[in-house]
């Protein structure tokens, strides 16, 4: 074993991702992290206010203006909106909604009974494709796939014998670095589709889009974030784990694979509530005229009252079963021992409360002073000035969104911002609205996984240390950069496979425009 310790340092990848976890792991709490973000925005907004630029804002059409967010006006409505910016977070009040359920499942055991259940059947060795799978799957609800996939990556792999660590980092891959690819059609194909399509009416009023325009490209991207993430996990984190000592206060989670009598009882009871539950759920949905649905009897898109319920739906769905599992299998015995589950999730995320805190500020700081619309403005300019062939092109834009995903960790606030820009621009140089749409979806990815500026990122760092008391910023970076690179590699040339193979990226999507 030492000897593959050696081994394993003398790689010059590992020695890589040595040096990026030393310079990581020096930077300081992720609290102050966003605040030293905050403090550099407002000295950024004051020097670029007095500043006229050119640049027009796609939203506005007007030349940007920067923002002093140091005046007195803006300071004081920035105490006056503290509160409201932080109890407005939107991931905050997904994270307490859902790990309400989710805490309560996991105190009462049926959680671990299913997990210790499902690893029964699944070898040892396949457990990190499954995963990836689980995760992709979960891009079909969203942003809670952050909250529930990812901790339970870390049970599985715990109760399996392998190193926790391995499961969080292989769910934060699929669920946060192939954020965009999916099996099924999910809600974020139309948000998606209607920024792309009123972008590209700027050049073809007449033009529409197809929601699933990108749905066959992202099928196949999900078989490509299976091959490369297991690779990726297997043959290089793993190794590198082995010197990681799991000495958290979740280092003893599932101990024994074996089920009591009393847990199989328990959980058929809790599985036959949660199947009741996603039947009713389904047959209230059915009918065209469904509460569920839109007007129109959508059950996709943004305005959709069950995508809207998603979350205190997944807190309903692992309450149900949690609470039934506890009084079948006895480890419930009053409405006490529910409310304590709750209360142990609670205080299990109070870390990542503090850091939402500052989280909400700088990003509402960095909205309101337009640093990043100028910034992003600039760099597409720049991209449209160089000329370059189309497929170069592509790339570059790939490129530039995961640079900007760096700072602007939402995709809908991201496209809205530059759809304006790439899709009439390469429009007019003869690349379709559907093709850019798939570029700018590799690049919002695959950078989301190694930016501490990405909402989620704090909470996996506390994920972390449930296992591994000593995990940092750095710790967390270097174990998820391998996967960040190949999955921004592969997917590129995934893309250009499909491209000059002519293989039709979704529904109505050609791949040239003609002006």
């Amino acid at each position: 074993m030492a000897h593959e310790n050696r081994n394993a340092r003398s790689n010059p990848t590992q020695r890589l991702l040595d040096v990026v976890e030393w310079l990581g792991n020096k930077l300081p709490d992720p609290a102050f992290l966003f605040l030293f973000a905050l403090l550099v925005t407002w000295g950024v907004s004051a020097y670029l206010a007095p500043i006229e630029f050119t640049e027009l804002n796609p939203s506005t059409k007007q030349p940007i203006r920067v923002v002093s967010q140091v005046t007195s006006s803006s300071l004081v409505n920035f105490l006056a909106n503290m509160v409201k910016t932080f109890v407005e977070f939107p991931p905050l009040g997904m994270v307490l909604v859902s790990m309400l359920g989710v805490g309560v499942a996991e105190h009462t055991g049926f959680i671990p009974a299913a997990l210790k259940s499902l690893l029964r059947l699944t070898p040892r060795k396949l457990l990190t494709p499954m995963l990836l799978f689980v995760g992709l799957l979960s891009h079909s609800v969203g942003d809670p796939g952050f909250v529930l996939v990812i901790p339970l990556g870390a049970v599985m792999y715990a109760a399996a014998g392998r190193h926790p660590l391995l499961g969080i980092t292989t769910a934060f891959a699929s669920v946060g670095g192939g954020f965009s690819a999916n099996f099924l059609p999910s809600g974020l194909d139309p948000l998606l589709q209607g920024f792309t399509q009123s972008s590209a009416q700027i050049i073809d009023p007449q033009i529409v889009i197809n929601p699933l325009c990108n749905w066959g490209f992202m099928t196949a991207a999900c078989l490509m974030i299976i091959g490369v993430g297991w690779y990726v996990s297997d043959c290089v984190i793993e190794p590198r784990l082995q010197r990681l000592i799991v000495d958290g206060e979740a280092s003893g989670v599932v101990p024994s694979m074996n089920l009591e009598p009393c847990e199989v009882r328990g959980l058929f009871a809790g599985l036959a509530g949660l199947s009741i539950g996603l039947i009713g759920l389904a047959w209230s949905a059915w009918p065209s005229d469904s509460p569920w649905r839109t007007p129109d009897g959508s059950l996709v898109g943004r305005d959709v009252p069950l995508m809207k319920s998603l979350v205190p739906l997944i807190f309903l769905l692992f309450l149900v079963p949690g609470v039934v599992y506890g009084y079948v299998a006895g480890t419930v015995k009053n409405h006490r021992d529910i409310v304590q589950g709750m209360t142990k999730s609670m205080g299990s995320i109070s870390y990542y409360m503090v850091m939402a805190f500052f989280a909400s500020q700088f990003t509402a700081a960095f909205t309101q002073s337009n640093v990043g619309v100028l910034l992003a403005v600039k760099g597409a300019n720049t991209l449209a000035a160089l000329n370059m062939p189309p497929q170069v092109t592509i790339l570059g834009i790939i490129l530039l969104t995961a640079a900007v995903d760096l700072l602007i960790g939402s995709a809908s606030a991201k496209w809205a911002l530059l759809g304006p820009i790439f899709v009439p621009m390469l429009m007019s140089l003869g690349i379709s609205a559907e093709l850019t749409q798939a570029a700018y979806r590799i690049g919002d990815s695959t950078s989301n996984i190694i930016t501490p500026l990405m909402p989620y990122f704090p909470l996996v760092v506390l994920y972390c240390q449930r296992y591994v008391k000593e995990t940092g910023i750095g710790t967390l970076t270097s174990l998820m950069l391998p996967y960040s690179i190949s999955f921004l590699v592969c997917w590129s040339l995934l893309l250009m496979l499909f491209w000059m193979l002519g293989i039709p990226l979704g529904l109505q999507a050609p791949y040239t425009y003609g002006v």
